[in-house]
């Protein structure tokens, strides 16, 4: 069993000191069926009976998730393909998730499908995996969270594909753009890992479902998000850091995508947790 992720580790969430306040997050390390290809099983509760409902966001990650919902919208399992916009999740009345997150081109090295299929959507289970019929009936029975992993480690075990060089590749990529803040640009990962541009896209297409400029994209402004809500308000530096061509360009992309500017944003961060 892998470790338990950090529970400190908020990255991707939006406004995390909110955000708690309407729901629970729980956090699973992942069993030996599914640990070459998932990075983490994840539960989210809500009961907010009585008060109003909450617009939970989130800058997900490049990843597929499998999730098993119950709540007053949606309930049963479903495939959730990479989300290349903010993702917005009503939580309202009582519900829960409960998920596990694939790492970067690790659904599709597992289940031998085209994620690009898949993105900015989201499929019933039993449509992508017509043989996982009936397990969110079984995984949502039970109450432990341990229970339930075991459950999914139990219908994953001995079904994915293994020694795919490709999918050993893309790993290898992507990690590299999320460790390496100096990797800000496509043709810097094509000449480190001496790839043509369109192998990379098409590598990218099929294993991650988005772009390597998007999948760096939405790394650097995770990042940003997450220094900014943990006080780092120097938007200069912040920007040079992160390999923006100055502040002017960082403060666009960033408004662009999360609905409000750097400061707002961090103005908003520092308000949530005085309010503590």
């Amino acid at each position: 069993m892998t470790a338990a992720p950090d529970p400190g580790d908020v990255k991707g969430i939006l406004h995390p000191e909110e955000q708690a306040r309407h729901r629970s997050l729980n956090r699973l390390g992942v069993g030996p069926a599914l640990a070459e290809f998932a990075d983490r099983y994840w539960v989210v509760r809500w009961d907010l009976r009585g008060r109003p409902s909450y617009s939970a966001q989130v800058l997900s990650f490049p990843c597929v998730n499998v999730t098993f919902e119950r709540s007053t919208t949606r309930t049963g399992g479903f495939v959730t393909g990479v989300c290349t916009k903010k993702y917005v999740r009503e939580l309202a009345g009582e519900g829960e998730t409960f998920g596990i997150r694939f790492a970067p081109g690790g659904f599709g090295a597992f289940t031998g499908m085209d994620v690009g299929a898949l993105r900015d959507d989201s499929a019933p289970l039993r449509t992508v995996l017509p043989e996982a019929a009936g397990l969110a009936d079984r995984v949502l029975a039970e109450q432990s969270d341990e229970r339930r992993r075991d459950i999914v480690e139990e219908f994953f075990a001995g079904r994915g594909r293994t020694d795919d060089p490709h999918y050993a590749l893309v790993t290898s990529i992507v990690n590299a753009m999320a460790d390496d803040p100096g990797l800000t640009r496509v043709d810097q990962v094509t000449e480190r890992f001496a790839l043509p541009i369109r192998t990379l896209q098409r590598l990218f297409r099929r294993y991650v479902g988005a772009g390597p400029k998007w999948v760096l994209c939405r790394f650097r402004l995770q990042d940003a998000a997450d220094l900014l809500a943990h006080g780092r308000p120097d938007l200069a530096v912040l920007a040079a850091d992160l390999g923006y061509f100055d502040q002017a360009h960082f403060s666009r992309e960033f408004t662009a995508e999360i609905g409000m500017t750097p400061m707002e944003y961090a103005r908003s961060a520092r308000v949530a947790t005085a309010s503590r």
